[in-house]
């Protein structure tokens, strides 16, 4: 046994258990428990256990086995992961930057001036597997298969197809381009997803399966009207998808809509592949978490699902205010026919007090208990 699983104590069988049943419901039409809570737990989990964020980021198999045990401690998910928000850049070209109470963050911009966009080109096979992403994707894979196998789920990520394509150019200019130079924008983004699909393909490969993470986050109502929402990540996620697919890895897709989709979201319904097992989850509409019943009546046809608590409200509200925006997205969404979720609008903050969390499980229990609504 490794030095990081002997430090832990032992996952719980019985508690592992009524999670797997839980978190099959939604799917199965079970309707076993109660309505399964999904934090999307990252870094949390190594300051819930006393570490820092640079930690979490800079050590894959203690972090994975870190979100294990938080999803226990919270009564969450059966499965645990690992993963970041900078995957495929570094085998680009970008240098990331790790800070101890942040995660990764791009060094610099890659691209400074637009003749140097013609020289960017998707790495090889042989190139992304001796890149930093694959390392770090397989260290925490391979941990988790071996030491906590009943809680293996690997996934295939690119959280923001669009945002991780700007990033190569720092976001101010990737804004701009789309506005001047819209052919070097898109240039941007398809090398990012190009090589994004290609890394899925080498882990479904090696794991014989890969739920595909991916959403559009900087492609938003805030940043982009709906027709440029649609250009720059609808018509990517598609794409993105379809090849994720073509190389091995889904079916299952999650696909997280963060920040404010006010008008969008009906644009990227119409874009995204939609697979026999499909997670949608949709942050803001507007200043406000975008309502259960709106998101249940747009995508319930499509897909599972997953309702947002605002993560401003996790983060800096008391667990009674948790408690009743938990309640009321509950009662919007629950009857979802194909299955609901109660989740946070992105990542829970690190520093979110954990009588916060347990109070998503708490109205989760009280408005969510399957037959007793």
């Amino acid at each position: 046994m490794s030095d990081v699983a002997a430090a832990m104590k032992p996952i719980d069988d019985k508690w592992l258990k009524e999670a797997r049943k839980r978190f099959a419901s939604p799917f199965m039409g079970t309707n076993y428990g109660h309505i399964p809570v999904d934090t999307m737990m990252l870094s949390h989990a190594a300051v819930a256990n006393g570490h820092t964020i640079r930690e979490f980021y800079e050590n894959p198999e203690m972090g994975a086995h870190w979100v294990a045990a938080s999803m226990e401690t919270y009564d969450l998910l059966p499965i645990t992961h690992w993963y970041y928000s900078l995957p495929w850049l570094t085998e680009i070209g970008m240098e990331a930057q790790y800070m101890d109470w942040m995660p990764p963050v791009p060094k610099a911009p890659l691209i400074f001036d637009p003749s140097q966009v013609e020289e960017l080109r998707v790495p090889s096979k042989e190139e992304l597997l001796k890149g930093a992403t694959l390392d770090q994707l397989f260290r925490s894979n391979d941990y988790v298969k071996k030491h906590l196998p009943e809680m293996f789920s690997p996934i295939a990520i690119a959280t923001d197809l669009t945002g991780s394509g700007a990033q190569l150019v720092g976001v101010e200019n990737f804004i701009m381009w789309t506005l001047l130079e819209p052919e070097l924008a898109h240039a941007l983004v398809r090398v990012y997803m190009e090589t994004a699909a290609a890394g899925a393909g080498l882990i479904a490969e090696r794991y014989g399966d890969a739920a595909i993470t991916t959403g559009s986050v900087l492609g938003n109502n805030d940043i982009f009207s709906d027709e440029m929402v649609r250009e720059f990540s609808g018509k990517y996620l598609n794409e993105f998808v379809m090849k994720c697919f073509d190389n091995g890895a889904g079916p299952q897709v999650f696909y997280h809509f963060c920040g404010n989709h006010e008008t969008d979201y009906k644009v990227l319904k119409e874009e995204v592949v939609w697979s026999p097992m499909t997670i949608v989850h949709v942050g803001y509409r507007g200043r406000e978490v975008f309502p259960s019943d709106l998101l249940v009546q747009e995508f319930g046809g499509y897909a599972t699902c997953m309702g947002s608590v605002d993560t401003k409200l996790m983060l800096h509200g008391t667990p009674e205010q948790v408690y009743e925006q938990a309640k009321e997205q509950l009662i919007k969404g629950r009857d979802c026919s194909s299955g609901y979720i109660l989740g946070t609008a992105c990542e829970v903050p690190p520093f979110t007090p954990p009588e916060n969390i347990r109070a998503l499980n708490r109205a989760a229990k009280d408005f969510g208990t399957y037959g007793k609504w």
